[in-house]
């Protein structure tokens, strides 16, 4: 396998910028991530590493060497992409050997035959060698452009969203076959998404691309634990982060929040308190997740704030309620088997232990309790 590096890509589309001098280096038999919304530049820099598309400015180097000016069929880099790319008049056997019958990467029968036999095995095809594409589920084709992809013996595989067609159960089982296959093949493998859920599953480390530049890079636990900015912490979690507006004072030299003018004033943590008085600011943007947040129907002690009830969605296994307070809506994830009306008043307590806190003009993070933990 091979260490993959890019050094300060640009690549442009007439005047739209698609990745903005990007540096990356991803380690060898690293499983990394590229996460971002739609137009972030994720798939155009995997196609640069592939040698589909050529960066403007800027080095590509896979295993130490440049390969700017290499055709994608030199670089030895093996590449799943969204819609498949099946061949539709090969049979499942075919199209998962084709790579070992090309002109560069020929084997013979009796290597082909053991090599689609071990792939289609692990991905639990083995039963539809004979069938042809049109034959198959959007599942069992994602399996087959996967099996494709494993089949050969690259220097790194490159997946653009492979499961992105797939239902919710199904993609579920995918992400744990997709960890076990790098673990097993021992590979390093790059991966685009813009699902957090997969990102945060599969990634040893994830770099989060917005407009073509990396807004951080990092593991799983720091993206949702301790996000450069706002924007990254949008991006992680479901039902999306609370950023509830709070004015900072201070009450006998003791620093706390006053949010939407309430009367009740939050106590952060002691460590996450010392910070945001060094910081030299009077306004903040505190983030709380919505499994963070208590609430109770019932009049409450001055600890708790008042609200009401703007929206609830039950979603199976638990209920997103929306609660206005003086026009910012907070949502909080609740137990499934709790009913509540429309404008209902409802009494919140949030867990200052888990809080964030944002700076609320440049929106960069500043602090939460305990960020020694998550470094």
């Amino acid at each position: 396998m091979a260490e993959i590096e890019l050094i300060d890509i640009t690549k442009k589309y007439k005047d739209t910028v698609a990745v903005d001098k990007l540096s990356l280096h991803i380690k060898d038999y690293e499983f990394f991530v590229l996460f971002g919304q739609a137009g972030a530049g994720k798939t155009t820099t995997l196609k640069i590493i592939a040698g589909i598309e050529f960066p403007q400015e800027g080095l590509v180097k896979i295993g130490g060497n440049i390969v700017n000016l290499i055709e994608p069929m030199y670089r030895n880099v093996s590449m799943v992409f969204e819609n498949y790319a099946l061949y539709p008049h090969m049979s499942v056997y075919d199209n998962i050997a084709f790579p070992l019958r090309s002109k560069l990467y020929r084997k013979d029968e009796a290597y082909i035959k053991q090599a689609v036999e071990k792939v289609v095995t692990m991905l639990h095809i083995d039963g539809l060698y004979e069938r042809k594409p049109s034959q198959l589920s959007n599942g069992q084709r994602q399996r087959v452009a996967i099996g494709r992809c494993l089949v050969r013996d690259p220097v790194v595989f490159l997946m653009d969203e492979p499961l992105a067609h797939l239902d919710a159960k199904l993609r579920h089982f995918m992400r744990s076959e997709l960890k076990e296959m790098q673990s097993a093949f021992n590979t390093t493998t790059i991966y685009v998404t813009h699902d957090f859920m997969e990102a945060m599953s599969l990634a040893d480390r994830i770099a989060v691309l917005n407009k073509g530049k990396i807004e951080q890079l990092g593991t799983s636990l720091q993206m949702y634990y301790t996000p450069k900015n706002e924007f990254v912490a949008r991006l992680f979690g479901e039902p999306e982060i609370n950023l509830v507006p709070a004015e900072l004072v201070s009450e006998g030299g003791t620093i706390k929040l006053r949010v939407q003018d309430q009367k009740t004033l939050l106590m952060p943590e002691a460590d996450a308190a010392e910070a945001l008085k060094n910081a030299n600011i009077t306004k903040v943007d505190m983030g709380i997740r919505g499994v963070d947040i208590s609430f109770n129907f019932s009049s409450q002690d001055s600890n708790w704030i008042k609200g009401n009830i703007y929206a609830f969605e039950p979603i199976g296994n638990k209920v997103i309620m929306t609660v206005d307070i003086k026009g910012s809506r907070i949502r909080i994830a609740a137990a499934n088997n709790i009913s509540a009306d429309l404008d209902q008043t409802v009494y919140l307590k949030f867990n200052m232990k888990n809080a964030l806190y944002f700076n609320a003009e440049t929106e960069a993070f500043i602090t939460r309790s305990g960020i020694q933990r998550y470094a």
